[in-house]
């Protein structure tokens, strides 16, 4: 009447980082310049791993620094330049302004007097008829009102010329700024473009330079040497990150579905580690998958090693796991044979 424990077996199982590995390969192709990949070494992220020639992006880098910082003073220049325009403009607007309503003055006096010299000789007409003057003064009148209705249109000609003019020269000033402005545009446009190459430079530059990705241990290595050739995608290693380590096997599916579930007991042997010599490490079943991959069902469990325990938990050790599965009498055993005895068909053997 001793209960017995039925367990199911597997040798495919290992110890994993709760946190899955990183692999590091390389993002771009190019010559190794220095290599600080060390198996088992510590590192941080962010830190070197290696770094390749980046000699040729850096000349690039700096060609387009040394244009960005030489459009810098040419735009400085051209401001400066449109800014001088602009006011020279504007005082030539009142400059000319003021022109043109000194004329208009003048064309104003010049029409009053021309006005005031046909009255006059219209006076002169009537005095003449009345017998009061001698044609001659008539004629003296009349030749001084032409003089003065010339002397309105010429003002005239010249307020409409001075208009011209300005109307010119304002034209020629705008002209030039429209130039200066679009020589400024241009120089922009040069300097976004020569901006969005140094950034692009930076991360070429950047990529050239393999960091770390996350803290952890270097776990795997690749060969390196000063002046090799490195080829996009290749593998360099795998970071393990700093963590707990978690238990994985694998069951064959007729041993694990249905049969292994959460909570149920286990016992792990670490391959190279003789059980007799350095004991077990007890586990704790926490999933099991539902699906089968490759022909085995995934097993997670927790393992729980003891504080006094000689067996140094380590990513990527081997070992087999015992998982049980049930706990059993003999006569239990016996009488579920039976049962199964007499439950099969005729003339087929119980299992």
């Amino acid at each position: 009447m001793a209960p017995v424990s039925r367990y199911e077996v597997t040798e495919q199982a290992r110890l994993e980082a709760d946190m899955a590995a990183h692999l590091i390969q390389a993002p771009v192709s190019g010559q190794i310049l220095k290599s600080h990949l060390l198996l088992d070494a510590s590192v941080e992220a962010g830190q070197v791993l290696v770094e390749l020639d980046a000699a040729r992006e850096q000349l690039q880098l700096r060609e387009e620094q040394a244009r960005v910082n030489s459009l810098a003073p040419q735009m400085a220049e051209l401001r400066n330049e449109a800014a001088a325009a602009e006011q020279a403009r504007e005082r030539e607007q009142d400059a000319g302004g003021a022109a043109v309503e000194e004329s208009r003055a003048r064309l104003e006096e010049a029409e009053s007097m021309a006005r005031q010299a046909d009255r006059d000789a219209a006076r002169l007409v009537q005095l003449h008829r009345e017998g009061l003057i001698p044609q001659r003064e008539i004629e003296q009148g009349q030749a001084e009102a032409e003089r003065r209705r010339a002397a309105a249109a010429s003002l005239r000609l010249v307020i409409n010329r001075i208009e011209r003019e300005h109307r010119t020269r304002d034209s020629e000033r705008q002209a030039g700024l429209r130039r200066i402005e679009g020589e400024i545009q241009r120089l922009e446009g040069l300097k976004t473009t020569a901006l969005a190459s140094i950034e692009r430079l930076r991360f070429e530059i950047e990529r050239r330079v393999i960091r770390a990705p996350v803290s952890g241990r270097l776990g795997e290595v690749a060969t390196l040497r000063s002046g090799g050739f490195l080829e996009e995608g290749s593998k360099l290693g795998a970071i393990i990150p700093s963590g707990s380590l978690r238990l994985i096997a694998e069951f064959a599916p007729p041993a694990a579905l249905g049969r292994i579930r959460p909570g149920q007991p286990a016992k792990l042997r670490l391959h190279g580690f003789p059980w007799a010599q350095y004991g077990t490490i007890s586990a704790t079943v926490s999933s099991v998958a539902s699906e089968i991959r490759d022909g085995r069902v995934r097993v997670e469990l927790v393992a729980a090693p003891q504080a006094a325990s000689l067996i140094p938990m380590q990513h990527g050790l081997p070992g087999t796991v015992e998982v049980e599965v049930d706990r059993l009498t003999p006569f239990e055993i016996a009488l579920r044979a039976a049962g199964q005895r007499l439950a099969a068909p005729s003339g087929v053997p119980a299992e």
